[in-house]
Protein backbone atom coordinates (compact mmCIF):
# COMPACT_ATOMS: atom_id res chain seq x y z
CA UNK A 1 0.00 0.00 0.00
CA UNK A 2 1.41 3.47 -0.93
CA UNK A 3 2.39 5.99 1.75
CA UNK A 4 1.85 9.76 1.71
CA UNK A 5 5.20 11.48 1.10
CA UNK A 6 4.24 14.36 3.39
CA UNK A 7 2.76 12.76 6.50
CA UNK A 8 3.62 9.06 6.09
CA UNK A 9 0.05 7.73 6.42
CA UNK A 10 -0.93 4.76 4.26
CA UNK A 11 -3.30 5.72 1.43
CA UNK A 12 -5.43 3.81 -1.07
CA UNK A 13 -3.83 2.66 -4.34
CA UNK A 14 -6.01 4.93 -6.50
CA UNK A 15 -5.92 7.98 -4.19
CA UNK A 16 -4.76 11.22 -5.75
CA UNK A 17 -4.54 13.15 -2.48
CA UNK A 18 -3.79 12.10 1.09
CA UNK A 19 -7.03 11.88 3.08
CA UNK A 20 -5.23 13.12 6.22
CA UNK A 21 -3.05 16.07 5.14
CA UNK A 22 -4.36 16.68 1.59
CA UNK A 23 -0.92 16.43 -0.05
CA UNK A 24 -0.93 15.45 -3.75
CA UNK A 25 0.20 11.86 -4.27
CA UNK A 26 1.29 12.06 -7.92
CA UNK A 27 4.28 13.97 -9.24
CA UNK A 28 2.12 15.89 -11.73
CA UNK A 29 -0.25 17.10 -8.99
CA UNK A 30 2.70 17.97 -6.79
CA UNK A 31 4.19 20.16 -9.55
CA UNK A 32 0.81 21.88 -10.05
CA UNK A 33 0.57 22.58 -6.31
CA UNK A 34 4.16 23.87 -6.30
CA UNK A 35 3.42 26.24 -9.22
CA UNK A 36 0.33 27.56 -7.47
CA UNK A 37 2.25 28.25 -4.30
CA UNK A 38 5.02 30.06 -6.22
CA UNK A 39 2.49 32.23 -8.06
CA UNK A 40 0.71 32.94 -4.77
CA UNK A 41 4.03 33.89 -3.16
CA UNK A 42 4.82 36.37 -5.95
CA UNK A 43 1.33 37.86 -5.74
CA UNK A 44 1.67 38.18 -1.97
CA UNK A 45 5.07 39.86 -2.34
CA UNK A 46 3.55 42.50 -4.61
CA UNK A 47 0.56 42.98 -2.31
CA UNK A 48 1.80 46.30 -0.96
CA UNK A 49 0.19 49.52 0.24
CA UNK A 50 -1.57 51.48 -2.51
CA UNK A 51 -1.95 55.20 -1.73
CA UNK A 52 -3.11 56.35 -5.17
CA UNK A 53 -6.34 57.80 -3.72
CA UNK A 54 -4.29 60.31 -1.71
CA UNK A 55 -3.02 62.04 -4.86
CA UNK A 56 -4.71 64.55 -7.14
CA UNK A 57 -5.89 62.77 -10.34
CA UNK A 58 -4.80 65.78 -12.46
CA UNK A 59 -1.30 65.59 -10.93
CA UNK A 60 -1.13 61.87 -11.68
CA UNK A 61 -2.28 62.27 -15.27
CA UNK A 62 0.09 65.16 -15.93
CA UNK A 63 3.23 63.52 -14.48
CA UNK A 64 2.86 59.75 -14.76
CA UNK A 65 5.00 59.40 -17.91
CA UNK A 66 7.87 61.45 -16.46
CA UNK A 67 7.65 59.35 -13.28
CA UNK A 68 8.84 56.25 -15.13
CA UNK A 69 12.32 57.82 -15.24
CA UNK A 70 12.38 57.60 -11.44
CA UNK A 71 13.21 53.90 -11.75
CA UNK A 72 16.00 54.20 -14.33
CA UNK A 73 19.04 54.82 -12.15
CA UNK A 74 20.37 58.37 -12.03
CA UNK A 75 17.55 59.44 -14.37
CA UNK A 76 15.43 59.90 -11.22
CA UNK A 77 16.77 63.48 -11.49
CA UNK A 78 14.48 64.14 -14.49
CA UNK A 79 11.17 63.97 -12.59
CA UNK A 80 12.82 65.37 -9.47
CA UNK A 81 13.76 68.56 -11.34
CA UNK A 82 10.92 68.71 -13.89
CA UNK A 83 8.04 68.04 -11.49
CA UNK A 84 9.16 69.76 -8.31
CA UNK A 85 5.63 70.66 -7.22
CA UNK A 86 4.13 67.22 -7.90
CA UNK A 87 3.44 65.02 -4.88
CA UNK A 88 2.92 62.05 -7.20
CA UNK A 89 6.32 62.56 -8.84
CA UNK A 90 8.02 62.96 -5.45
CA UNK A 91 6.48 59.68 -4.33
CA UNK A 92 8.00 57.83 -7.31
CA UNK A 93 11.29 59.74 -7.15
CA UNK A 94 11.62 58.66 -3.50
CA UNK A 95 11.23 55.01 -4.47
CA UNK A 96 13.60 55.52 -7.40
CA UNK A 97 16.29 57.00 -5.14
CA UNK A 98 15.97 54.09 -2.69
CA UNK A 99 16.22 51.65 -5.61
CA UNK A 100 19.25 53.52 -6.97
CA UNK A 101 20.99 53.41 -3.58
CA UNK A 102 20.24 49.69 -3.24
CA UNK A 103 21.75 49.18 -6.68
CA UNK A 104 24.90 51.06 -5.63
CA UNK A 105 25.22 48.88 -2.54
CA UNK A 106 24.81 45.75 -4.64
CA UNK A 107 27.50 47.07 -6.98
CA UNK A 108 29.85 47.53 -4.03
CA UNK A 109 29.16 43.98 -2.85
CA UNK A 110 30.10 42.71 -6.31
CA UNK A 111 33.73 43.60 -5.57
CA UNK A 112 33.94 40.68 -3.14
CA UNK A 113 34.97 37.52 -5.02
CA UNK A 114 32.60 34.57 -5.34
CA UNK A 115 30.01 35.21 -2.57
CA UNK A 116 29.82 38.89 -3.50
CA UNK A 117 29.39 37.97 -7.15
CA UNK A 118 26.57 35.58 -6.31
CA UNK A 119 24.87 38.09 -4.01
CA UNK A 120 25.27 40.83 -6.62
CA UNK A 121 23.76 38.60 -9.30
CA UNK A 122 20.72 37.80 -7.19
CA UNK A 123 20.46 41.40 -6.02
CA UNK A 124 20.67 42.63 -9.60
CA UNK A 125 17.73 40.44 -10.57
CA UNK A 126 15.72 41.74 -7.60
CA UNK A 127 16.56 45.34 -8.52
CA UNK A 128 15.52 44.70 -12.13
CA UNK A 129 12.18 43.20 -11.06
CA UNK A 130 11.52 46.12 -8.68
CA UNK A 131 12.42 48.55 -11.46
CA UNK A 132 9.86 46.96 -13.80
CA UNK A 133 7.17 46.98 -11.08
CA UNK A 134 7.89 50.66 -10.37
CA UNK A 135 7.74 51.64 -14.03
CA UNK A 136 4.45 49.80 -14.52
CA UNK A 137 2.97 51.43 -11.40
CA UNK A 138 4.08 54.91 -12.51
CA UNK A 139 2.80 54.59 -16.07
CA UNK A 140 -0.52 53.19 -14.82
CA UNK A 141 -0.84 56.17 -12.47
CA UNK A 142 -0.60 54.16 -9.26
CA UNK A 143 1.18 55.18 -6.08
CA UNK A 144 1.92 51.69 -4.85
CA UNK A 145 4.85 50.79 -2.60
CA UNK A 146 7.51 48.61 -4.13
CA UNK A 147 8.03 45.28 -2.39
CA UNK A 148 10.93 45.21 0.10
CA UNK A 149 12.00 48.87 -0.23
CA UNK A 150 8.68 50.74 -0.53
CA UNK A 151 8.35 51.60 3.15
CA UNK A 152 11.54 53.69 3.24
CA UNK A 153 11.21 57.48 2.84
CA UNK A 154 13.94 59.97 1.94
CA UNK A 155 11.69 62.61 0.37
CA UNK A 156 8.49 63.96 1.85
Amino acid sequence: MPVCPKCGVEVAEDAKFCNICGAPLTEEQSKTEEKKSTVDSVKELNNTKDTTAEFDPADIEKNKILCLFSYLGILFLIPLLACQDSKFARYHVNQGIILFLADLIIGAVAIIPILGWIAAGVGGIVIFVLMIIGIVNAVQGRAKELPIIGKFRLLK
